[in-house]
């Protein structure tokens, strides 16, 4: 027979339930003595949450009208007593049923700040509120280099949210991601990401420039382009022409001047640890995404390649190019090969040339990007540090500096 407390897809809303909140200075114990102190009221646990913050402990407990060993007057008394003793507070709330059903369109919002404001904070909270949606749970992610927090939002489409939350994002200077909830967002992943100032600092034609002693010429070009002013392979032509003639041997030399984003080394290896497949895409050149590739252990890497010939650069490139729709086809490509569905990319970048490729992910960030990328991309990452990207994805600091230090 189903017990009257038990039914199947839940409790009956008509089923007598007691809240009981404990808060206080925390110590060890508290959760298990709360629990051996209704263990002889013969309660079944409901639901269990349990929160500390700077120290201070905020548990609580949704069970089951006492079955035996007194009524719920007695047990309220032996629970007031039991905290008393322990110099915490106790808070008991008679009720009936479960807690209220999440609502449908269920959200993560990731809010990024350096600082974080309560002001911003608000902003967030109350466009969520507008928009009809119900925050669920907020977390903590990391506290620096930045401040991370988590929203679990339900009650209103994910579409809708991240449009309302874009415009506060902008408003307040902070950053704000928002994705879908559900099971997808634990499946393994592609992420993909542009080279010159995403994955790296640099822009790395202009490395070569340096040693050509054109910096100027094609640094001019270069800005055009990333503004969406030139049309890439045009440009890309232009600026390699002025390369004509260096000689090979200044690709090591390159190679030892990149230097990464800060954070990149944690991102990839992070996400190589969760499973991820890494990947770079880049209108610069394979004689440094190959390096890159190796270097980083990366899954996938394609770029345009400088024609060479008898030790020397031709001023020409080879092979396809990779331009804006270059990026986005490769996405394409790399998520076949990687056997993973488009929805469950993400892919990164900075200028107007990755926003095909942005647009055609499950999720693009623009990361330190111009204005026109910031506004077409699903979500943007203004601080300089590459491995925020992994609290978009849920990813906590405190589960890659164990996973670090694990190693």
């Amino acid at each position: 027979m189903t017990s009257p407390q038990a039914i199947p897809g839940g409790l009956r809303p008509d089923t007598p339930t007691v809240l009981v909140k404990i808060f206080g200075k925390d110590r060890p114990g508290i959760t298990a003595g709360l629990f051996e102190t209704l263990a002889p009221y013969g309660v079944d646990v409901i639901d269990i949450e349990q929160l500390v913050t700077r120290g201070r402990i905020t548990l609580c407990a949704l069970v089951s009208a006492p079955s035996r060993g007194g009524d719920e007057g007695e047990m309220r008394a032996t629970v007031h007593a039991w905290a008393e003793s322990m110099r915490l507070e106790a808070e008991i709330i008679s009720g009936k049923g479960d807690n209220r059903p999440r609502g449908t369109g269920r959200s993560h919002v990731t809010v990024l700040g350096h600082p974080l404001t309560a002001e911003s904070t608000a902003a967030i909270a109350a466009a969520i509120t507008s928009n009809d949606g119900n925050i669920d749970r907020i977390f903590r992610l990391a506290k620096y280099p930045v401040t991370a927090v988590e929203f679990d939002v339900s009650g209103t489409a994910t579409a809708q949210l991240r449009t309302s939350l874009a415009l506060e994002a902008a408003r307040h200077r902070i950053d704000v991601a928002v994705v879908s909830s559900g099971l997808q967002r634990r499946a393994q992943r592609l992420v993909v990401m542009d080279v010159d100032s995403t994955l790296i600092q640099d822009e790395v034609i202009e490395l070569f420039a340096a040693h050509a002693g054109c910096e100027a010429e094609v640094a001019e070009i270069t800005a055009r382009a990333m503004r969406g002013e030139l049309d890439f392979e045009q440009s890309l032509h232009a600026r390699v022409d002025l390369l004509a003639g260096l000689d090979a041997s200044v690709v090591d030399k390159v190679r030892k001047e990149i230097r990464l984003t800060p954070g990149a080394r944690t991102l990839v290896r992070t996400l190589k640890r969760l499973g991820y497949q890494v990947g770079v895409v880049s209108g610069g050149f394979t004689q440094v995404t190959d390096a890159l590739q190796e270097s980083l252990g990366l899954d996938f890497a394609s770029a345009n390649t400088l024609e060479i010939a008898d030790g020397k650069l031709t001023g020409r490139v080879v092979g396809e190019i990779v331009d804006r729709a270059g990026k986005a086809r490769l996405l394409r490509r790399f998520a076949d090969e990687a056997g993973v569905p488009l929805a469950q990319t993400v892919a990164i970048g900075d200028g107007a040339n990755d926003l095909d490729m942005l647009n055609a992910a499950g999720l693009g960030v623009a990361f330190n990007a111009k204005p026109v990328v910031r506004e077409a991309a699903h979500t943007a990452v203004t601080v300089p540090f590459l491995d925020t990207v992994l609290y978009l994805l849920g990813v906590t600091r405190e589960e890659v500096e164990a996973a670090e230090t694990a190693d």
